[in-house]
């Protein structure tokens, strides 16, 4: 677009993105008091209604060529548009003028001949110059600096053209070693990754077992100190709970009973000289009841010691082992 050497009359209206041009920016001190007067409201009023107006009319105008139909494209070279009716019921063109035919025929004459050529008379006189060959102009001399230079110019195109494609066949040669140096080294990286997973998960494992296998070994060896002891507390219990129920009556025989009530009165005179003779071999008895006690209860301490041993050896075997698993993870 040529720009005019004058402002034309309608470009005081056109609205600008520029605050420049802003009829609202006022120009001058910021610190002093802005005095807007009735002119200027009523400029600046009447500013936004026509920019307003502009952008509602151009709104109407594109949703109109939207809504619009679409024109009919140009005929082609060598035809022309005809009106032609589409409708469902075809009715006579009245408007259409009268046609008829009509034929000429020229007389049969022979051509004119074309006119002759017009030749100027001659005037004046002729002259002439002599020019040597070689005097203005010498080809092979003359043609020699171009040659040079289209010459020179298409050594230095096509040298330019085999350096670049040798940079390029470089390029290319250096990034195929790129991307397989990158390559090896994202599958190295991955081999250590999965080693390092491999490890860590073997590690867990075996954490666990020995874990597990601890474990095991405690309650084991808790279920064997618990049975050591239970067999020994209850060795002459049951023999003991069953004399102390009998002699409380729990236990009642009639045949007991009836001897108890009426043969044993009978009986008791004559057997008072045979108890006497048992109560020594009753005492032997009861010596023998003692020491079985007490080599009952020995043995009860002995076993509860070595539990206790047991227990005290185990608690400190694990502390050594779990001092030895701190000890490697601190140095690995």
């Amino acid at each position: 677009m040529k720009k005019t050497t004058y402002r034309a009359e309608d470009e005081e209206n056109i609205v600008t993105n520029n605050i420049m041009f802003d009829r609202r920016v006022v120009r001058g001190n910021t610190y002093a008091a802005q005095v807007v007067t009735h002119n200027t409201q009523r400029e600046v009023e009447r500013m936004r209604y026509e920019s307003e107006r502009t952008l509602r009319r151009d709104a109407t105008c594109q949703r109109k060529e939207r809504l619009a139909k679409p024109s009919t494209p140009p005929p082609a070279e060598g035809r022309a548009h005809t009106k032609a009716q589409t409708d469902t019921f075809l009715e006579e063109l009245s408007d259409r003028p009268v046609e008829s035919e009509a034929v000429t025929q020229t007389e049969a004459i022979l051509d004119r001949p074309p006119s002759p050529l017009f030749i100027p008379a001659k005037t004046g006189v002729d002259k002439e110059t002599d020019i040597p060959g070689g005097d203005l102009f010498d080809f092979d001399i003359e043609v020699k600096p171009i040659l040079e230079v289209l010459v020179g110019k298409t050594l230095r195109v096509s040298m330019m053209e085999v350096m670049e494609e040798a940079e390029l066949d470089a390029i290319q040669r250096r990034q195929m070693e790129f991307e397989q140096m990158r390559n090896a080294e994202l599958v190295e990286v991955q081999r250590l990754d999965a080693e390092a997973s491999r490890r860590f998960a073997e590690k867990q494992r075996r954490f666990t077992q020995e874990t597990d296998r601890l474990r095991q070994q405690a309650e084991l060896g808790q279920k064997v100190a618990a049975r050591a002891f239970a067999r020994s507390y209850l060795a002459n219990l049951s023999e003991l709970a069953f004399d102390q129920l009998e002699d409380s009556g729990h236990f009642v025989d009639p045949v007991e009973k009836e001897i108890q009530d009426s043969f044993i009165p009978w009986l008791f005179d004559s057997v008072v000289e045979t108890t006497n003779n048992h109560i020594s071999s009753s005492s032997c008895v009861d010596a023998l009841i003692v020491d079985a006690i007490e080599l009952a209860s020995n043995l009860q301490s002995d076993v509860i010691k070595q539990i206790k041993q047991k227990e005290r050896a185990r608690v400190f075997a694990v502390e050594d082992a779990r001092e030895i698993k701190e000890a490697e993870g601190t140095a690995k």
